[in-house]
This record gives structure tokens, sequence and C-alpha cells, in this order.
């Protein structure tokens, strides 16, 4: 393997470039904390002309700086950070944004599975790679939309090193390649055996992870003619808890009134609102009297007994309970921090030699992971949706009431629609388990003046989704309305002890779902050296590919009923035939210039079909400095989630712009009818989408001064256009294509808070991201030892999407929340890291930095801030966060390893966050601060 730095001869340099040196070597160490660069530059000479494909191209060469900025990523990087799966490294890289999906969002549709999104696009945007080969997606579309690949399916010890190519490459690689391409590379061949063994634990005694992994192999292509090898990756993580972190300030509660907040806190269960005409769900219950109801008088809520017996908040008790609601903690008693997670993960791979440079090599990989992610009671109201409509379990007919001879309706004789958590149910459970499977056959060789590689691959996957603690609605009505119900009467609240185990069973059934997916795929490239010009020789590739995926997902047991108590539906089934071929030029027309090109042409089963070019170009006026440019095209074609069969109904964070207009309450509201509160959004398919569009731009300066120096800046822009995405929930609910409860705001129609918002898939809008990449590398041999520097940096200077001719900028804001997790667009995103090796002895530390937010919905006059405190005061920013992990390594002996990390060493706080949805008070992107500090200890053996 090269190690990727292009040493160039000390003689050869320029004064000019011996003065950059210097500035570099000292200024490095003073700027290091405001740049940061793409680590292709940071690598060794080719001591031979050995030729080697980078990702992004077919053709074969001799160093690995090509137009297009490529990060490579060594395995030294990956393990100094004490990360011990790939997804949680690929989500630490400063070019993952918004829309990345991070395993701890356990009741997410994608709950399970780690995903990638690079520059904010997307994990659907982002193509996931196997040794250059694609990998059958995810059985569950985050969002209920977004397929992707699943990136925890791959064992850590096999994997030699990742490439991410950061600009558009459908031209090389067809669809999903928009945002860029990760290509993970696992070891080609290997001879012996390596045993790993790992233990990791939070600084609070808990989240325990082990890990074994056993690597072996045997032959030498080169001396037997033959290789094989199998990696195997066995672990088990516990599940942490919220009530864990109850020490540790917000993180620990979802009652985070101490800090300022008022009773609206999403996370805060029970809570009487807007003057009592809604409300949150609490353990004793609540209904509405809706006796003598005028425009100027409307329904109230009146709480049941028994408060202080059921919550764990101090000072709650009846008479408090009838004035704000009971209030409670659900998160704290019932939810998941992080899932609990079992795994075993196996790669094999074997190949053997025939005639002249020829090789057959098959690879096969397995995995079977299970997830199981504990969340709060449901509640037995609220608003969903499924292919039938929206459902309103809150008012009008389909209100779930306590009925007029119940024995817990404090209302003789009225039909009392009814606020209830059944946490006497216990909390709602999923459990997933996935099984992957990847199976390639190939051969590679060289016929005359050509090289030649072709292979067939199938891979799959089933997942099985189960859960429990789920309502079943009509069961609901039925136990609570109908005292000759066949179930039984469903007690609540402070007489929930009397109810019996076959009643539970009667409104909480097991229910479960299946997604299934898998990839056929045969692809053909040829490549040769057409000609030499004087900067070496026009080389160019062929191909074709040919590939057959399908995804499909059977509904939620219930949930094609609508009859599972806020449960959205999702669905889908499709099959995608594709026809590919392409062709691909790298011209090094010049010692110091070199010119690249690419087509690649895709055809539908559908009847669609689209070419896509790529050209670049790179310029090396003195051998210590290039620029380089790159122009793309890319297209995404819809997928069954979106065009298929099925549909979606989910939830998100929306404002009313009728109950607080401008950011102030109407007439009859209050404050906490104001800011991003939750609401259901039901999606449909639509067959006629067309398929997403874009163009990519990049410009970069490569510098290496040195030997031991060098620094890349890259400028990137992606626009896409005819964007697949849900209709604009804000449009929506100023066109009146909602779902409203019947709490008036003085009996003007129309004015009820917000249930349920009714969209579909569109092409309907567009996205411009541009921003910057830095990436300097900096070596000192200091004495005996060395002492490593890298510093990488992405700055976002736009993030702008239009729609309906409405352009807005999330740049640096909490937007757009209609993206996974809500976890905003920081426009900075800084590591810098720092390794000592002496001897046997190495010891890295890494910085992770993430700038702040406004906590704004967009950028400008026009954007509106997401949330305010109890005093009306807005919640201005979401603060920066930064973080330090430190790992060491000691060699004992030649074949004996010891290791240790501590991630998060100064146990830093996440910032307070109240508007995502994916953290309870904090946000996904800084996760690290949830958890607190985490130690791994870990030993490595190498047998001869």
């Amino acid at each position: 393997m090269k190690h990727p730095i292009q040493r160039r001869d000390d003689s050869r340099r320029t004064s000019l470039a011996t003065s950059i040196s210097t500035i570099l070597t000292g200024g490095a160490l003073l700027l290091v904390g405001a740049m940061a660069s793409s680590s292709a530059f940071a690598q060794e000479q080719a001591t031979n002309l050995d030729r080697i494909t980078v990702t992004g191209s077919n053709i074969p060469r001799t160093n690995t700086e090509t137009p297009s900025p490529v990060q490579v990523v060594t395995r030294q990087e990956i393990d100094r950070t004490g990360k011990t799966t790939v997804a949680e490294y690929l989500q630490t890289l400063t070019a993952d944004g918004s829309g990345s999906i991070p395993k701890t969002f356990g009741n997410g549709f994608a709950g399970g599975g780690a995903g990638i999104s690079l520059r904010g696009l997307g994990a659907g945007s982002t193509l996931v790679l196997l040794n250059g080969r694609r990998m059958a997606t995810y059985g569950l579309a985050d969002d209920g939309q977004k397929v992707f690949t699943d990136l925890s399916t791959i064992p850590l010890d096999a994997v030699e090193r990742i490439e991410v190519l950061k600009d558009g490459a459908s031209a090389i690689y067809g669809s999903d390649a928009i945002a860029g391409v990760v290509n993970i590379i696992l070891r080609s061949d290997f001879n012996g055996a390596i045993l790993r063994a790992s233990y990791g634990l939070s600084g609070d005694s808990d989240g325990d992870a082990k890990k074994a992994t056993l690597t072996a192999g045997t032959g030498d292509l080169a001396t037997d003619g033959w290789n094989a090898f199998f990696s195997l990756d066995v672990g088990k993580t516990d599940a942490i808890k919220i009530s864990d972190r109850k020490d540790r300030k917000w993180i620990g509660t979802g009652d985070i009134r101490r800090y300022g907040y008022g009773n609206n806190a999403q996370f805060l269960g029970g809570a009487a609102l807007s003057g009592g005409t809604r409300g949150g769900v609490g353990p004793t219950g609540s209904v509405f009297d809706d006796r003598n109801v005028t425009p100027d008088d409307p329904a109230f809520l009146v709480a049941l007994p028994g408060c202080a017996g059921l919550t764990t908040i101090p000072g709650q008790n009846d008479v408090t309970a009838q004035q704000q609601g009971c209030l409670w903690d659900p998160n704290q008693l019932y939810r998941d921090l992080t899932p609990e997670e079992k795994y075993v993960n196996v790669f094999g791979r074997a190949s053997f030699a025939f005639g002249e440079g020829g090789e057959i090599y098959t690879e096969i990989g397995y995995s079977k992971k299970e997830t199981t992610f504990s969340n709060t009671p449901s509640g037995v109201s609220g608003g969903w949706g499924y292919p039938g409509g929206p459902v309103n379990a809150n008012s009008g007919d389909g209100a779930t009431v306590l009925g007029p001879t119940h024995p817990d309706n404090p209302i003789p004789g009225q039909a009392s629609r009814l606020r209830y958590s059944a946490w006497d149910v216990g909390p709602r459970v999923t459990n997933n388990t996935n099984e992957f499977n990847r199976f390639l056959v190939g051969v590679k060789g060289n016929w005359g003046e050509w090289s030649y590689d072709t292979a067939y691959l199938h891979s799959g996957t089933d997942l099985v989704n189960k859960r429990t603690g789920f309502l079943r609605y009509s069961a609901v009505q039925c136990a609570l309305g109908n005292p000759a119900c066949p179930g039984g009467v469903w007690r609540i609240g402070d007489n929930a002890g009397q109810n019996s185990q076959a009643l539970y069973d009667y409104i909480s059934p097991d229910i479960s779902a299946r997604a299934k997916s898998s990839l056929d795929m045969f692809d053909f490239t040829v490549s040769r050296s057409l000609a030499d010009l004087k900067g070496g020789p026009l080389g160019l590739a062929l191909g074709t590919e040919w590939r057959k995926t399908s995804n499909s997902l059977t509904p939620q047991t219930y949930t094609d009923q609508g009859d599972i108590i806020g449960l959205g539906y999702s669905a889908y089934d499709g099959t995608q035939n594709v026809y590919a071929g392409y062709v691909e030029l790298s011209a090094p027309v010049l010692e110091q210039l070199e010119l690249s090109g690419a087509v690649r042409y895709d055809k539908y089963e559908s009847g669609e079909g689209k070419a896509t070019p790529k050209v670049g170009i790179k310029w090396t006026p003195a051998d210590w400095i290039a620029v380089r440019g790159s122009y793309a095209e890319g297209f995404r074609a819809p997928n069954p989630a979106e065009n298929g069969d099925g549909g979606l109904a989910a939830f998100s964070n929306a404002a009313d712009p009728v109950r607080c207009p401008g950011g102030n309450p109407a007439p009859g509201a209050t404050d906490d009818d104001c800011g991003a509160l939750p609401v259901a959004i039901i999606t449909r398919p639509n067959q006629d989408l067309k398929p997403e569009e874009s163009k990519s731009y990049s410009v970069g300066l490569v510098l290496q001064p040195t030997s031991s120096t060098s620094m890349t800046v890259d400028a990137w822009q992606i626009k896409r256009t005819n964007e697949i995405a849900q209709g604009s929930t804000a449009e929506a609910i100023a066109a009146g294509n909602v779902l409203r409860d019947n709490n008036l705001l003085n009996g003007v129609p129309g004015t009820g808070s917000i249930l349920a918002v009714n969209t579909q898939y569109i092409n309907a809008a567009s996205t411009r991201v541009r921003g910057i990449d830095t990436d300097i590398r900096q070596t000192f041999d200091i004495g005996p030892g060395q002492l490593e520097m890298d510093l990488q940096w992405s700055h976002v200077l736009k993030f702008e999407r239009t729609d309906a001719d409405v352009t807005v900028d999330y740049a640096g804001t909490h937007g757009n929340c209609d993206v996974t997790n809500c976890i905003g667009t920081p426009k900075d995103r800084i590591n810098f890291g720092t390794t000592w090796k002496q001897g046997p002895w190495s010891v890295s530390g890494v910085a992770n930095y993430i700038s702040k937010m406004e906590n704004t919905d967009f950028r400008g006059p026009d954007g509106s801030y997401q949330f305010a405190y109890a005093d009306g005061t807005d919640v201005t920013k979401i603060s920066s966060f930064t973080t330090f992990d430190l790992s060491g390594r000691w060699n004992i002996t030649e074949a004996f390893e010891l290791n240790a990390s501590v991630q998060n060493l100064f146990d830093r706080i996440a910032p307070l966050d109240p508007t995502t949805y994916g953290g309870v008070n904090y946000n996904p992107l800084h996760f690290s601060g949830a958890i607190g500090r985490y130690f791994t200890v870990g030993a490595k053996y190498t047998f001869e």
C-alpha cells in the first residue's frame, strides 16, 4: 500500500518553495486552529512506477493526486480516535452533515442503521462502496424515504483504508453519487493471524462494549499462487438509559424548567398548555370539560387524581395538576440514550493467480445485528396518518374518550375526551434484527495491451422489526368507551393496578414489519494506455454495468388501517433495472498539465435515461504546487419509497402561523402556541417524479513545499435541482392542507392546534451548497521521536434551498428541520489531530470542533427563532461544542500490543438544544457530550 504523500526531490525545490516552507512550518502551529485539509496529499513518494486505482477513476495511475479532491483515511487515523466501528468514525468527518443517520436514533424510521451524509445533502445522495463496488441498501428507508447503505455491516479490522471522494461521481459510479463517494477498502490479502479484543466503559460505569476480532489467512499470491483469509468481528454493547445521566444537567431529564424553559418543553410530559385548552399526556390522565362551552369559554382540561404518587417530579400534587397538568418526566423513566446492540460481522476473500498477471477472486460477507431501543409509553390520543388519510384521536368523532359510565371519568354522564400516557402498559420497545449478505466473484488480468476486471455481485438484507408497548386504537376506544367491551374495561392512572394481563394483551398486541433489499450487479471494465504524451501515458477506460435493485417494506401490523396510535405508516415495494455504459480518459498532455474526462449513460427499465459527464484539470507549475479543478453532473432516480407503492406518515416539528403569526401569539393563544411544535406529516408517493439532477464544481490548491509539510484548499459547490422531497410543511400549512384540533381561538374556525399536515413527494425545490475544505499536515522529527500533526476544516459558505421561487439559506442555523433529526447546519467543523511516536510507544490526541448555530429556521430577517424561554425571550443560539479524544499504544513485543483510549477526555456536556428531536435536549452532532467520558482498553496479538 502506498502511503498517501508524494514526496518531492528536495534538490529541485525553488527558493520560493523554501520560503513558503519556512512560513508553513512555523505558521502551521500558530494557525492550526483556523485551517484544515484533505489528506490525499499527505502521501509518501512511490519508489517505483506501480500503478494504482484511486476512488473516482477507473484508470490506474502512478500517483494518488487526481484533479478531484480525495481524502484518504489510514488505519492509524481511525485507531487514534478510539472509535470501534466504521460508522462511528465516518460520522466524525468534517464533510459529514445533516441527514447522517446515527445508530443512537433508535426510534427513527431507520432505527438500527447508520449512514453518512456528505455535504449535508442526505444519506441517499452519498454513495458508499466496498472495495469499489456497491452494497445492498439498508432495509429501512430513513424518514420512510431515503434509501442508504448501512455502515455497521463492515468489520473494522478488515479495513485497510477509506477513500472519500468529495465531488460528484455519477459519471464513474452512476446514480446516488451526487454528494460524493465513500469507498471502504478492505484487505486484498493476508497471511498469518491477528487476534484483537477490547472492552469499553463510560465514566458513569455503563454502556459496556465488548468486542473481539479474529483475522486469519494463509497462502501467498506471488509464490503460492493463491491467498485466502477471513475476518470475524463479534461484539455487544449495553444500552444506556436517560436516567443513567440524571445528574448530567439537561441530558438526563426532560424537565428543563430550571434552565429557564417553560412547561411546553417537548420532552416534559403532562403539561396543560394554552390555558388548559390543550395538553400533553400525563400518568394520571386528564379529560376535557366540554360542558357549557362557548367561543369565549372553550373546553379545558381536568386532571384525574393521584399525581403525587405517579410522578417523579417533586412538588406535584392534585392541586398543581389542576393548575398546570400532572407534570412528569417519561424520558427519564423509560427512554434509552443509546440502544443495546449485538452483532457479528464476517468478511472473507480468496484469490487465485493464473497466467501472466491474471487473478480470480471471490469475496463473501455476512452480518447479523440486533438492536433494541426503549422509548416512552404511548399516549391514547393524537394525530397520525395512513393511506386512507389522517386520523384524529384528539377531537371530533374519532376522539379517544372515557365513556359516560367509566369509573375513572370525573364528569359523570359525559363521554370525556382523554389525554393519558399508558405508563401501566410500559415503554414502547423496538427490536430490529438485520441480516446482511454479500457475494462477489470476479476475474481480472491482462489481455495484450488491455487490462480487464469483471465481476458478478449479489448482496441483500433481510430485516425484521418487532415492536411492543404500542396501542391499538380500536381496542383502546373499546376498553375506555364501552362498558361491555370484550377485552374488558381499562382502568387508568391511580387505578391501573386493577387491570389484568389479558386486557393489556388486548389493547397492546405485539406488532411487526419486514423489510428486504437486494442488489444483483454485473460489471466489466477494460483500460489501457493509448499513447505516450509529454506528461505520461494517455489512459483510456471503457466499461458497462447492469444492476437490479429491489426494496420492499411491509407496513407495521395494523398501521395500514391507521389502527396503531401515534405510529407512522411506512411501506414501499419496487424494483429497478439499470443498464449503463461509460468511457473515461486521462491525458497528461504536459509534464505540468493533466486533463481528465468521463461520460456515463444510465438507462432505467422505466424508460428514463441520463448521460452524466465529468471533466477535470490539474496544473503543476512547480513540483511543490498544483492547481486542480473539476466539473461534474449527476442524477438520482426516484427510489421505490418515493415513486413505488406505499406511503409515509411521520412526525416532525413545525410552527403554526395561525396561532402564532410572526412569532407572536394570536388573540386567545399563548406563548405555548409559538415555536416549532410536534405535528404528524402524511406523505404520499408520486409516480410522476423526475430524477434529481446536480452540477458540482471544485477548484483547489495543493502545496507541498517540503517532504514533511502539505496543505490543500478546495472550494466546492453542488447545486441539486428537481429535488425529491416532501412538499414543504410550511407551504402545506399556509395552504390549509392540515388537520386541526377543535381548541379554537375565540371560536374562530380553522384556528385549532395542528395535528397533521398532508403532503406528497414532489420535484419542487433546488439546493445549492457551497464551501471550502482545508487540510494541513506537518511532521516534525524531534530527537528520537516523531510528531505528526494534521487538521481538517470544512466551512459551509451557503446552504441555500429554493422552493416556489423563495430562497432561504440554512448555513449556520438550526434548519432544515425537514431533514433527519433536525440537527441543523453548523458553518464550521474542525478536526485537529496530533500523534507522537517513539520506539514502541505512540500517543495521539484529536480535538473535534463544531461551531455554534443560530436557533432560527433559516438566515435573514424573515427567519424565525425555533423556541423561547418561559419568559418569552427567544432561544437565540445553540452553542459551539469541542471535545478531545486521547489514545495510546504500546508494542510490548513485536507480536503483542496494548492500547487504550479516552473519548471526551474533559467530560464536556453537550449544549442544551430544545429543538432537535433526535436526542433528548441535545443535538445528535454533540452525542459524545451526552454520553460523557468513555474509556476503552484493548489488546492485539499477532501470530507468526
